[in-house]
């Protein structure tokens, strides 16, 4: 367990945003769900906006399930004790990169490709 962490701190912040994601959930999957095509209803440009809106929202939608899964992997780590370390070569992340991310799972090093 890393002493120069504040970890209660960085654990509330992965919460809150953990919650934000969740609450955003519902609305990204509305906004997600098949377009009408009713050629007879909507003219060819309203179902361009449509299908590009609903594209939007899915991928929308991925990114927040991606990071929902990192803040989980990052809660893990806090309760297992290995937060704070990168996952690829063991040593310690950065404290500014970890306040910047309080997720990441690698030290700028790995991160920029380096060995």
């Amino acid at each position: 367990m890393r002493k120069d962490l504040d970890i209660d701190a960085l654990r509330e912040r992965l919460r809150a945003r953990l919650a934000e994601l969740e609450a955003g959930h519902e609305a990204r999957t509305e906004a997600s769900r098949t377009v009408d095509l009713d050629q007879a209803r909507t003219g060819r440009l309203t179902r361009m906006d449509a299908l590009q809106q609903q594209a939007m929202a899915q991928e929308s939608n991925r990114r927040a399930q991606l990071e929902k899964q990192r803040i989980r992997g990052a809660l893990q780590r806090m309760e297992s004790g290995d937060y704070g370390y990168c996952v690829r070569c063991e040593e310690p992340i950065g404290v500014g990169r970890l306040e910047a991310d309080p997720s990441v799972t690698l030290c700028i090093d790995c991160a920029s490709g380096e060995d």
